[in-house]
């Protein structure tokens, strides 16, 4: 019987212990935004696309009408459980370009109480561009169901 109970014991310890696991957070990065080092090397005023394409790399999405922006956008994600991922933190980088193909404005975003935050920003004018895009990409935190994000239909 004392082998027997002992064996009943490691058995119960190790199902608590990959219950306790099962519940732990994972976290997962998903996009790229170049790091400040990175955007050092960018001359507002003097920088063009491709000192821009050499410094911090292409973006994965450009401005909608006219490309006259890059935006690098950057989230963490929350996995815990079995239940559905939640988006933690968004980051969006916009470099903004003249009609010359010369950098205009960098600005850095981010959220604060799920609104978009300027968290830096160069800018050699003071008309800012590109605003109400940025606005839909930080502003669809939290606007997509379960089924969406697990492949549902």
């Amino acid at each position: 019987m004392g082998r027997l109970g002992s064996g009943m014991r490691r058995g119960v310890g190790a199902l608590a212990l990959i219950a306790l696991a099962a519940c732990t957070a994972v976290y997962q990065n998903h996009g790229y935004v170049p790091r400040d080092e990175e955007l050092a090397k960018i001359v507002v005023g003097e920088s063009t696309r491709e000192t821009v394409a050499r410094a911090v790399g292409r973006p994965s999405s450009t401005g909608l009408l006219t490309g006259a922006a890059w935006y690098y956008v950057g989230s963490r994600f929350r996995h815990y459980g079995a239940k559905a991922p939640q988006e933690v933190d968004r980051e969006v980088l916009a470099i903004s370009f003249d009609e010359g193909g010369t950098v205009e404005n960098v600005e850095r975003f981010g959220l604060e109480n799920g609104q978009a935050v300027v968290l830096s920003r160069r800018v050699t004018d003071s008309n800012i561009k590109g605003l109400s895009f940025l606005r839909q990409l930080l502003g669809n935190i939290g606007n997509i169901s379960a089924g969406q994000v697990i492949g549902d239909n």
